[in-house]
């Protein structure tokens, strides 16, 4: 019995997103084609999340909030999310100022407490 050998480790590959790295500032033009390129990273991959480096887009701003709404629903539509890779601290405080949540690569999740952390309770506390 023979079988054809693939490149690389097929779970690791299988489980590794994919990642578009975004320009500067994107023009409006640009969005559709970024759209377009997340719904296609989406249907090639089975991880079905798409890693956004957002590392060079520049100084936050209501356009880069704009492409990043328009770059989420663009997945969702296509069954999948997004993750931010390297946001600046001012666009998660305006994505937080505008009421839009984004998975942050390296962040852990809300339900789930940070490693390390305890809880410590003060006398007199009332309990919950």
């Amino acid at each position: 019995m023979s079988y054809r050998r693939t490149r690389g480790l097929p779970i690791v590959d299988a489980m590794t997103p994919p990642v578009l790295v975004l320009p500067g500032p994107a023009t409006r033009d640009e969005v559709r084609g970024l759209s377009d390129e997340v719904r296609a990273l989406l249907h090639g991959s089975p991880a079905r999340v798409v890693v956004c480096d957002v590392g060079d887009l520049g100084p936050p701003g209501l356009a880069t909030v704009d492409l990043l709404a328009r770059l989420q629903l663009a997945a969702r539509r296509a069954g999948g999310r997004i993750r931010l890779r390297g946001p600046d601290p001012a666009l998660r405080a305006l994505l937080d100022l505008v009421g839009l949540r984004f998975e942050v690569e390296g962040q852990a999740e809300e339900r789930e407490p940070a490693l390390g952390v305890e809880e410590a309770v003060e006398p007199g506390d009332p309990a919950v």
